[in-house]
């Protein structure tokens, strides 16, 4: 995504080795990510630590191995039609997952995520049957559900928790005080099915790391700049509202904003994206890292929550992705109509579609 400032390696590593040392003992990497270098960059930093005292998450799905890049929309899903049958998920799914973690240098993952599916990915039970081998085959402790990068899948995600209830053991979703539309919508299926979320992007494209001020110039190529015209001024004037609540407890804005994450029941993991912004008056990415690791058990008020969430309330703001009343056509690798299942989903949770999941206006 080339966000901020490019690192070199050795500060990259430098970086995961300072979060550990300062207490972060969540580790998570996406086999797609740089083709499997991340991975590889991961096992190097984690070296000489010992296993068991962090968690390691992994992601797969995308077909980096025969799969090819289908241009702008990235690698293939594994479960697309055009490169294996159903037979094949459970054979695709444990050579990825025996890749990644052979890059990585160790043997299982805590917990092993299922990337961005396709609406295959959401409901197949052959792919879940398959998901659930690798837990009894020893390669991962838990499973679960990695929606993305785009925001949406709301129904699609509800449905995933209900129809394999007892399967799915966590779900990452773009939860946070600027974007608790749609995110918000997954969490009490979430609760009911005993899924536990990971919010991730807390930090809404760097502005709660509060280095990222109106006039700010992004580097060459950085994926904000494809963001609407106006949302760097639009975000630091609802973060200005709510500056007030972390000056009251003594905190940072990127811990308000994971704090009131954390809030929600069904999240028990935030995770930010850690930047080094171009320019002279940033934060060091290290500070940032910081910030996180000295996350203080403070609770919110009732409250306190509701007014931070009405401040950056974004219902309506963008089109989603996933199935969706907007999107007509055939299906897509990441949208898809609503068909009657997931109407059948949105009735049940009292989600109106054509009300509750539209692009309705301009933030």
């Amino acid at each position: 995504m080339h966000f901020g400032e490019a690192l070199g390696e050795e500060r990259y590593l430098s970086c995961i080795r300072h979060a550990y040392v300062r207490g972060i003992r969540t580790f998570m990497t996406a086999d797609v990510y740089s083709l499997g270098e991340a991975d590889t960059m991961l096992g190097r930093a984690l070296q000489g630590i010992p296993r068991d005292s962090y968690c390691l998450i992994g992601i797969i799905g995308h077909d980096i191995y025969p799969g090819k890049r289908d241009g702008a929309k990235g690698y293939l899903r594994f479960s697309d039609p055009r490169l294996r049958s159903p037979e094949q998920y459970g054979s695709y799914l444990r050579m990825a997952a025996e890749k990644s973690l052979e890059r990585i240098g160790t043997d299982r993952f805590d917990a092993l995520l299922l990337h961005n599916p396709d609406s295959i990915g959401y409901s197949s039970d052959a792919v879940w049957k398959n998901m659930a081998a690798l837990k009894e085959n020893k390669l991962a402790s838990r499973i679960g559900i990695a929606p993305g990068p785009a925001n949406g899948f709301s129904l699609d995600i509800i449905q995933c928790f209900e129809r394999f209830s007892g399967l799915v053991d966590e779900a990452m979703i773009i939860l946070g005080p600027m974007e608790p539309w749609p995110g918000g919508y997954v969490l009490p299926a979430a609760e009911k099915n005993g899924v536990k979320l990971i919010a991730r992007v807390v930090d809404y494209g760097g502005l709660f790391h509060d280095d990222v001020k109106p006039g700010h110039e992004f580097g060459h190529g950085d994926h904000r700049t494809f963001r609407p015209a106006g949302w760097v001024e639009a975000g630091n004037a609802k973060i200005e509202k709510m500056r007030p609540t972390a000056e009251k407890y003594g905190i940072t804005m990127l811990q308000l904003s994971c704090l009131w994450t954390l809030a929600q029941q069904a999240v028990k993991s935030v995770i930010p994206t850690f930047i080094q912004e171009v320019g002279p008056n940033t934060k060091a990415i290290e500070a940032k890292i910081d910030e996180l690791a000295n996350l203080p058990d403070i609770k919110l008020t009732a409250e306190e929550i509701e007014t931070i969430r009405q401040i950056g309330d974004n219902k309506g703001c963008m089109h989603l992705k996933g199935g969706h009343p907007e999107f007509t056509g055939e299906a897509q690798p990441d949208q898809w109509p609503l068909t009657p299942d997931l109407e059948a989903v949105a009735k049940r949770w009292n989600v109106d579609p054509k009300r509750d999941l539209v692009y309705s206006m301009a933030q």
